[in-house]
């Protein structure tokens, strides 16, 4: 649990002087410096991550698009065979997060491992395209989720140790940006691939879909490994200013020193100060309503196709609320950052998602069921990323214990992805009632116990507040963001 005794030492952690290098410079000279080092830091980081992301989110749920090119058919799958090869992925994606973000914070080289599990991922997912069999199709499905494990949150861990806590919720939905361009996408890509490419050297359009995909994957891999960074500590394209300052600011911004790597990332330590505070356990109700709300997404072109379509268009249709997704998901991150609010941000959307799943259960009309489509994916979304930066911005520090933390809670978060694959059969068509139900069920439940994380941190905010330390933290510069 949080302490709540009073530690001198994590005040003077707070108001300790500026380094040695930053000491005679200016507030103003150190503004721009930082500026510059933003900025320097969002184009090194930023681009590559994104198109990571976009080839992650690609390759996992690529999937629910080849079904619509007859993948199920070809390979003779019942309607629970395909269900099962949809929630396999997420029983090795779950097992691995905690051991894989642990590893990367001790080891301390994102720039090699995120793009080193990435040339796996691809080369896994290219052969799917091969998979003769139900069998098949399962072992290539699991492998590659105990793979892609490593990407998410890794990359969510990686961004804490570069931005402060006002800088991290854009960027966090910079980075989820790659899973909205790809939903945006994705569906104009099958529908070029299905439409120009089945039966091209006698191989049917879901296959070559797996193989062209994959194949990207690995020559994007090879690009990251000469561009990623790894921390600011261990950096060598920062000047010495220029590191000595990114450290610095966000040593500033909680109070004491980010990752620091060797045997002073404690590994043990790290998970049972988060299994150990009752914050973690909030974050993780919150993250699973919200995950669990936006299970549609893994099902989005075949909810879609219930509108009566043809295959075609039912994929091109799919293009506008991820298109929408995208500018709601960034508005909504950019206002939580400007004014450090977090619950707001994640409530309000969660609330419209109820509505949308209520409205897409109630009727079978084109106009208002397309309606309720628009607005899932921009609602979850906008509440989901907000979310995860809710994460970092709670659990802070030490670095193993945010690294835990990430994995922990989207480790379960991602849990409801298992069973939640039962939920759209083929049976349920056209309204999908139940799997709404349930989905309306979550989104009340992330409404609820983000509540319940807000009253939480006003009361701890209080604590600091009347000088009392909460976390190993004291002192007026330190404040809860809710």
């Amino acid at each position: 649990m949080s302490d709540t005794k009073s530690i001198p030492s994590a005040v003077e952690a707070v108001s300790r002087p500026r380094p040695e290098l930053l000491r005679d410079m200016s507030e103003e000279d150190q503004r721009k410096l930082e500026k510059r080092l933003v900025r320097k830091i969002d184009m090194r980081l930023m681009p590559m991550l994104i198109l990571m992301y976009i080839m992650n989110y690609l390759d996992r749920n690529n999937i629910a698009a080849a079904r619509l090119a007859k993948l199920d058919t070809d390979l003779n799958l019942t309607s629970t065979q395909y269900q099962t090869s949809v929630s396999i992925l997420f029983v090795g994606y779950i097992l691995m997060q905690i051991p894989s973000n642990m590893f990367l914070d001790k080891i301390g080289k994102p720039s090699l491992y995120l793009p080193g599990c990435m040339v796996i991922w691809g080369t896994l997912s290219g052969a799917t395209g091969g998979v003769q069999s139900f069998g098949g199709l399962i072992a290539c499905r699991l492998i590659l989720g105990i793979v892609e494990a490593a990407y998410f949150p890794g990359c969510l861990f990686f961004l804490s140790s570069w931005y402060t806590r006002k800088e991290l919720g854009f960027r966090t939905a910079m980075l989820y940006s790659g899973s909205l361009i790809s939903g945006a996408f994705s569906g104009l890509i099958t529908a070029g691939i299905t439409e120009r490419m089945d039966g091209v050297r006698g191989i049917e359009a879901w296959r070559w879909l797996f193989i062209i995909e994959g194949a990207i994957t690995v020559c994007i891999a090879f690009a990251a490994l000469f561009i990623l960074p790894d921390f600011p500590k261990s950096t060598r394209w920062l000047s010495e200013e220029e590191k000595v300052l990114a450290m610095w600011r966000l040593e500033e911004d909680i109070g004491e020193q980010d990752w620091e790597g060797g045997d002073k990332e404690n590994l043990t330590y790290g998970l049972k100060l988060a299994f150990s505070d009752v914050k973690t356990y909030m974050l993780m109700c919150v993250v699973f309503g919200v995950v669990s709300s936006g299970s549609v997404t893994n099902f989005f072109p075949t909810v879609v196709a219930t509108l009566g379509y043809n295959r075609i268009i039912s994929l091109l249709l799919t293009a506008p609320p991820y298109a929408l997704a995208m500018i709601t998901t960034f508005c909504n991150s950019l206002h939580a950052d400007k004014t450090g609010e977090r619950y707001f941000h994640i409530v309000i959307p969660m609330a419209v998602s109820v509505v949308a799943f209520v409205l897409a259960a109630a009727t079978t009309s084109t106009g208002p069921k397309y309606l309720a489509m628009m607005l899932m994916p921009p609602s979850v979304y906008a509440g989901y990323v907000v979310s995860l930066t809710w994460i970092s911005n709670t659990l802070p520090r030490p670095p193993a214990k945010r690294a835990a933390a990430i994995a922990i809670i989207n480790a379960v978060s991602n849990a409801s992805s298992i069973w939640t694959a039962y939920a759209y059969p083929k049976s349920a068509q056209p309204r999908y009632v139940a799997a709404m139900a349930m989905n309306c069920g979550t989104s009340v439940l992330a409404i609820v116990a983000a509540t319940v994380l807000r009253w939480h941190l006003k009361k701890l905010n209080k604590k600091l507040d009347r000088g009392e330390a909460v976390d190993g933290v004291a002192g007026a510069d330190f404040r809860f963001l809710t």
